[in-house]
């Protein structure tokens, strides 16, 4: 049985060696472009190459992150990544945009492909079109539930990764366009401003606030342990753990809690949670914990709608507050330089210990039930609770920890020491195996070799990467060699085997190659409507089922058993290629270059509506790049009036506060909340109402979305 990957952050070159000596099998990436979390540290190209070499050498794989869209000018400079990527030996990258998907895997076969979790890839035939495409492994949707995960792993070979621990989006990735359209830093690449971590009120329609906290849409951490032995039997090949903008200590601390727990269960069938490192991670950063919609979390205990930040753990409660000085009794120790918060009904009070007292007197450390005080520029409330946000003590002891590497792989040996014969040394990890030979071992006049002696000598690995587990001595009788020479032999022989650990990934670059239809330039208008109503348009896209309408399907499917495939229908996910034959692509396949357009149009796609954050100026550059590539003209549409859908949740709001219901941001602004089967969507507070001539420039399309108004 093999055993399961645990898939560790690195969001800079500290975080890489927290990762490698917690125990990660394998680490996720970024470079400094095309990555999803442009706000981490991220690695240089020089400091790549250094990385991948780095742990290769402690049979660690690397995956590089290019999981944004890539626009139509990013093209070349892109793939030049790739390849650069592809040629310092990379195993894996993990990639969003469709258009890319296709071009880089004919470009370079040899190049393994993980479906990014932005594909919004949540059932068994998205997992079965994204192999097709080229994909080895895919990131399931951090929604999708077990059950699904299991299903999907018993009728398909494809690896299957997924989220077991950190910072969950309310909405499913790659179809949240909030940061996109409200504060122009896109999910989608990769500055996502957090919009779902901002306080809003949801009201009815006449304006009276329905939630409680002012965070109803920002979600608790996910924490699987309790459930890993049911993920491991579930037969997903990798855990991923959340993290890549998260401290070194927190990379530390959460791959070792996560590496114990995965081990025991191997070792001993049951999952043990080491409840000291769990608090350790809640010190270094929680937002609550919760087992998320993959273990069927009730949506109000998956949402902390209090508070958005961290929450570390408790430490005291106030007792007293005097001239300016807050008393505090604690609930465990303390130290100078530690960082707390002081929870207030609204504005909660935090700061960092410089100083405080105990007994009147300047202390460095207080302890349990220990009274101290410290001055505050607010007046606190008596009874107020007390958190620890950071344990300066634990971040320094794990910093010791982490600043040099200390993982050791473990090798057997054997060597043969026989008269007249050449000295043979073997050593293998247990994958890869050398044989070193030496000089001719002769008969010795005094003081002969011992098993002692050797065992010594070759157990002297010093600060290479190994430790020796067994070594099998075969020596004759009264034999002499010079320690130099077993010493060189050592030396020589581990050199090989860091050469051979360093394994190759052959390159190879094929030329792209897809073949397309060629459409007619029109000017035609289509409409988006929730019923169907007589109306004069070339197209009409409507949920419910009519002969003369286009029937617009969820976003989320769960199954397509009910669908007539000879209807024609408007699909948002890629498992529609697998079960329908006439398919116009939605907005939410996220078309930002022409390679998309051409791979939608090629897999039977009869028109393709095109992102909704491009401008006009790049979709004209779309459009003149496929004529120049494909010297044909795709059928696209561009989406110009209506309310545009900002997040798609499987957290269903209307359910809970129920229907005509608004989401409310701090600028009043008010955002519509509709029901689906699957949860909720939002839409945009602004009404779009795009003017441009996009007739001009090659569009063949122009959608209104009448969906949903007011």
């Amino acid at each position: 049985m093999k055993k399961i990957e645990l898939l560790s952050p690195a969001g800079n070159m500290e975080c890489l060696y927290a990762a490698i000596n917690a125990g990660a099998d394998a680490v996720y990436l970024g470079g400094t472009m095309f990555g999803a979390r442009a706000f981490a540290g991220n690695f240089t190209n020089e400091e790549l190459k250094k990385a991948v070499c780095l742990c290769h050498l402690y049979g660690v794989k690397v995956y590089v992150t290019c999981n944004i869209l890539i626009y139509e000018h990013e093209i070349n400079h892109f793939m030049e990544y790739v390849k650069y990527l592809h040629q310092i030996m990379v195993d894996a990258i993990i990639i969003q945009d469709l258009g890319m998907l296709d071009l880089v895997h004919k470009t370079f076969p040899n190049l393994e492909l993980h479906a990014s979790t932005q594909m919004h890839i949540h059932n068994l035939d998205g997992v079965l079109m994204a192999q097709k495409l080229g994909c080895k492994r895919v990131v399931l949707a951090r929604e999708t539930p077990i059950e699904t995960i299991e299903d999907i792993k018993k009728k398909t070979d494809v690896e299957l990764e997924i989220f077991a621990h950190g910072a969950l989006c309310v909405s499913y990735s790659g179809q949240c366009l909030f940061s996109s359209l409200i504060g122009n830093r896109s999910g989608n690449r990769g500055s996502c401003v957090g919009s779902c971590r901002l306080p809003y009120d949801i009201c009815d329609i006449h304006g009276k606030k329905l939630n409680k906290g002012d965070y109803p849409l920002s979600m608790k951490d996910l924490n699987t342990l309790e459930y890993l032995g049911k993920l491991i039997d579930s037969g997903v090949t990798s855990l991923k753990l959340e993290g890549r903008m998260k401290s070194k200590e927190y990379v530390y601390t959460v791959t070792k809690l996560y590496r114990m727990a995965i081990d025991s269960y191997y070792e001993k069938g049951i999952v043990t949670i080491d409840f000291q490192e769990l608090d350790y991670l809640k010190r270094l950063f929680n937002r609550e914990f919760t087992k998320g919609y993959l273990f069927h979390e009730d949506m109000n205990k998956i949402i902390n709608d209090v508070r958005p930040n961290h929450q570390g753990i408790l430490i005291g409660k106030v007792v007293d507050y005097q001239n300016n000085f807050v008393y505090v009794k604690l609930l465990n120790n303390l130290s100078i330089h530690d960082g707390i918060r002081i929870v207030l009904d609204r504005d909660d009070y935090g700061l960092e210990l410089n100083e405080f007292y105990k007994n009147k007197k300047l202390v460095k450390e207080a302890f349990k039930d220990d009274i101290i005080s410290f001055k505050v520029l607010k007046k606190i409330p008596i009874n107020s609770t007390v958190l620890l946000t950071k344990d300066n003590s634990l971040i320094t002891t794990i910093d010791e920890k982490i600043k040099n590497i200390s993982r050791k792989i473990a090798i057997n040996g054997k060597i043969i020491i026989q008269e007249n014969k050449p000295l043979q040394l073997y050593l293998s990890d247990g994958k890869n195996e050398v044989f070193m030979e030496g000089k001719v071992v002769s008969k010795a006049n005094n003081n002969p070799l011992t098993k002692e002696i050797i065992q010594n000598k070759l157990s002297k690995l010093g600060d290479t990467i190994y430790k020796l587990n067994k070594l099998e001595i075969i020596l004759d009788n009264n034999v002499f060699i010079p320690l130099k020479e077993l010493n060189e032999l050592r030396h020589e022989a581990i050199k090989l085997l860091d050469n051979k650990r360093l394994y190759t990934i052959p390159y190879l670059k094929k030329e792209y190659h897809i073949d397309v239809s060629d459409y007619k330039m029109e000017t035609k208008k289509s409409i988006l409507l929730k019923a169907k109503e007589n109306l004069s348009y070339d197209s009409i896209y409507s949920e419910k089922m009519s002969d003369d309408c286009i029937i617009k399907l969820p976003k989320v499917m769960t199954n397509y058993d009910d669908l007539d495939i000879h209807k024609e229908y408007l699909c948002g996910e890629l498992g529609a290629f697998n079960k329908l034959k006439k398919i116009y692509c939605d907005y939410s396949f996220n078309v930002t270059n022409s390679y998309t357009v051409a791979l939608l149009h090629s897999l039977g796609a009869k028109r393709i509506t095109l992102s909704l954050e491009l401008t006009p100026k790049q979709v004209k550059n779309i459009i003149e790049a496929y004529h120049n590539r494909m010297h044909k003209h795709p059928n696209l549409e561009v989406i110009i009036k209506g309310r545009r859908e900002v997040m798609t949740l499987k957290t269903n709001l209307n359910q809970k506060y129920g229907d005509n219901i608004f989401l409310v941001d701090r600028f009043k602004n008010k955002y519509p909340i509709k029901r689906q089967e699957y949860g909720s969507i939002i839409y945009d507070y602004h009404y779009l109402n795009d003017l441009y001539d996009y007739y001009s420039i090659g569009v063949n399309y122009l959608r209104e979305n009448r969906e949903i108004t007011g």
